[in-house]
């Protein structure tokens, strides 16, 4: 079966298949409505052959799609018919950070945080996927962990304040988890520098090869 692997961020989308794992980027941002999506994925993988769309979805999902609107991207996304978009695929959605976990899981209890334009969140429990919804849970300060963590926070805050709020953050929820090891993940995860034992941070292609794992899982 050949996949085809949408991975939809706040700022871009990237798409990737069986036979062209190097993904595609699509520039997204708060405009993006779920129809946009469709379009620009439809047309830069107008010759590609695939049997199998997995979404990866920057906020809660369902069976059929997505539970919520994104934060970061236009509304419309929850009654949107990806089936009708995409006839005769085969669909299946996660979200976003849960499919980068499951890329880069190698066993036992993992904690994963997506740190990019929000914060993703998801524990891989024994081989058990849970995605999490930490983000917008009130960290300090009247903020959130996304407000300090997140993209606003680095531009805020500036990147040494942002690294020390990143370590004490991964300390905190690794210890509420009690997970073996942590995995960072996100458009800006390349900015840490040392990192704690037990934490590191996940390469690019986690969330493609989450996506492949997706259908090896059923």
């Amino acid at each position: 079966m050949k996949i085809l692997v949408v991975d939809i961020g706040g700022t871009h989308v990237k798409v990737a298949s069986s036979d062209h794992v190097v993904p595609l980027k699509i520039v997204s941002g708060p405009d993006m409505t779920a129809q946009d999506m469709v379009d620009q994925v439809r047309t830069v993988t107008a010759s590609w052959e695939y049997d199998a769309i997995s979404f990866g979805y920057p906020g809660p999902v369902g069976k059929n799609g997505p539970l919520a609107e994104p934060h970061n991207l236009a509304a419309g996304w929850v009654d949107f018919s990806y089936a009708e978009a995409f006839p005769g695929k085969q669909i299946r959605f996660l979200n976003d950070a849960a499919m980068q976990a499951l890329g880069g899981y190698r066993g036992g209890r993992m904690l994963f945080l997506g740190i990019g334009t929000g914060l993703g969140s998801c524990l891989i429990f024994d081989g058990t996927i849970i995605p999490l919804e930490l983000a917008h849970l009130p960290y300090k300060n009247g903020r959130t962990y996304e407000q300090y963590i997140g993209q606003a926070g680095l531009e805020r805050r500036g990147k040494k304040a942002w690294r020390r709020s990143v370590l004490k953050i991964v300390a905190l929820l690794r210890a509420a988890t009690v997970c073996d090891s942590v995995l960072l993940g996100g458009g800006n995860a390349k900015l840490m520098k040392k990192l704690p034992n037990g934490t590191s941070c996940g390469a690019n292609s986690n969330a493609i090869q989450g996506g492949f794992a997706l259908w090896a899982t059923s």
